[in-house]
């Protein structure tokens, strides 16, 4: 039996104060993962209410999926991990450096000048005010102000990534297990980003009348022509994609460089999208957007599968006190923020209503998030070319430069 077990990953037998364990090889994982989303996918076709609240197919799924195994971890029956660790950096690098292959400078024209300071404004007051209300709400509950700093722009708008490097600055400033903390925050904020985004903007989309422009179509669909699979412009697609990707590394190392500030490396995938394809676009290369397209709705469907379904809610119980009240006042003032200033300062049209959508996955959790979101909310009421491609890169370039210079000076003046 132990032979047969070990093709499929590796068990760990139970010692004092531990579990039995079992974890899942990287090919058996990606099985799982599979299942998520045909699961996740199955729902959402039979279910309306995910339709009209635009809830992303894998985290309905994924969600049930990780319930179900820290179910059976806290009944003190088995604990059951996954080797995704990998799997989901790929995933979320090729997934951003296909956002940024979408950025093209005829698109930011397009856009104009003035949605892009309004959408740096917003990024950047939004992380500010989720600063000032986490270390409020901390001196009310008694709480460390770094680690309401954890609970709030680091694990919010920074995700788990900033939350995880911010963690252990933090530690040395005084705050025991910040690590712990702003994992945790990060975790719940992702989930909470995924369920409020639809939500939001179903509110504004019918409250306000609004509708998408049926001529405003994804650049793979102007022309008309229906795409068919080429193999050969597949696997060229593909390959530029993961050459972009690795040309993405001394851009990380680069930005990663500048002090005080911590850069997550998939910043370094998007420049490097968005640098590559204008470098093609002027030299008159085929960059073959639709299988491009393709790639990154692949790896945004896994990418989310694997996160949804890895986590382990059992782990969020010692931290679920103080954490959680200002947890759920980041998820009011969000969902507020989206609907009374997002949408307001982004034209009060229905791309507004998208990038609200978009903001409150960010703004609760990650990059990824916002585009899920977007898309999720596309797929019910209409396409928006600038929300989809412009917004969630650069309100992410934003975030990443602003938020951690605020981070830091923060926790200066509060650490010891």
């Amino acid at each position: 039996m132990e032979t047969l077990m070990g093709y499929f990953g590796k068990y760990a037998a139970a010692e004092a104060g531990k579990l039995a364990g079992f974890q899942f090889e990287y090919l058996t994982t990606l099985g799982f993962a599979a299942l998520v989303i045909f699961f996740g996918r199955f729902l959402v076709s039979k279910s309306k209410a995910l339709q009209k609240y635009a809830i992303p197919a894998p985290v309905v799924s994924g969600l049930i999926f990780s319930l179900v195994i820290s179910g059976i971890k806290g009944a003190g029956i088995m604990e059951f991990t996954f080797d995704a660790k990998i799997m989901k950096d790929l995933c979320q690098n090729l997934f951003f450096l296909c956002v940024g292959y979408g950025f093209s400078a005829k698109m930011l024209k397009n856009a104009g000048g003035k949605l892009c300071i309004m959408i740096a404004f917003a990024a950047c007051l939004l992380i500010t005010l989720q600063n000032i209300l986490g270390v409020a709400l901390a001196h009310a509950i008694g709480m460390n102000p770094l680690l309401a700093l954890q609970c709030s722009s680091a694990s919010m708008s920074g995700g788990v990534g900033t939350a995880s490097a911010f963690g252990p600055i933090f530690e040395k400033m005084g705050a025991a297990d910040a690590t712990t903390v702003g994992v945790a925050a990060g975790t719940l904020g992702n989930i909470m980003g995924s369920l409020i985004g639809g939500p939001v903007a179903a509110y504004l989309i019918t409250s306000k009348g609004l509708k998408s422009d049926p001529n405003d179509k994804p650049e793979a669909q102007r022309t008309g022509e229906k795409p068919t699979l080429d193999n050969t412009r597949m696997i060229y697609a593909f390959a530029t994609c993961l050459l972009l990707a690795a040309l993405g590394m001394p851009i990380y190392m680069l930005l990663d460089s500048i002090p005080m500030i911590e850069m997550p490396k998939f910043i370094g995938c998007l420049f490097a999208g968005a640098i590559g394809r204008n470098v093609m676009e002027a030299l008159g290369v085929d960059t073959r957007v639709p299988e491009t397209e393709a790639i990154e709705h692949m790896f945004l469907e896994l990418y989310l599968a694997l996160v949804l379904m890895t986590i382990d809610i059992t782990k969020l119980a010692p931290v679920a006190g103080q954490m959680g009240i200002i947890l759920v006042a980041q998820a009011i003032m969000m969902a507020i923020f989206a609907i009374f200033i997002s949408f307001n300062l982004f034209g009060k049209d229905y791309g507004a209503a998208v990038m609200a959508a978009g903001n409150c996955g960010w703004g609760c959790g990650s990059g990824p998030n916002a585009v899920a979101n977007e898309k999720a909310v596309m797929d019910q009421y209409g396409y928006h070319d600038v929300a989809w491609v412009l917004y969630p890169s650069f309100a992410v370039i934003i975030d990443d430069i602003y938020n951690p210079i605020c981070l830091s000076l923060m926790g200066s003046f509060f650490g010891k």
